[in-house]
């Protein structure tokens, strides 16, 4: 599945699946680049999901009781 079509919790399921595959003895060397960098795109994607979240809570907040100006 593409990272960008992925809900907020199919990444975090995701990343720590990669994390789980990172701290296995066992550890294929050869893949640790792809895994770090899989690693870094789901979590820039969390965060992305978490600040546009953060937005529209504002926003609906601020339409509730707006801010004295």
């Amino acid at each position: 599945m593409e990272i960008k079509d992925m809900t907020y919790s199919q990444a975090v399921q995701a990343l720590e699946q990669i994390v789980g595959r990172m701290q296995q003895p066992d550890c294929d060397i050869d893949h640790l680049a792809e895994y770090t960098s899989r690693a870094l795109e789901l979590m820039n994607h969390c965060r992305a999901k978490l600040h546009k979240t953060e937005e529209e809570v504002r926003r609906c907040l601020e339409s509730i009781a707006p801010t004295a100006q």
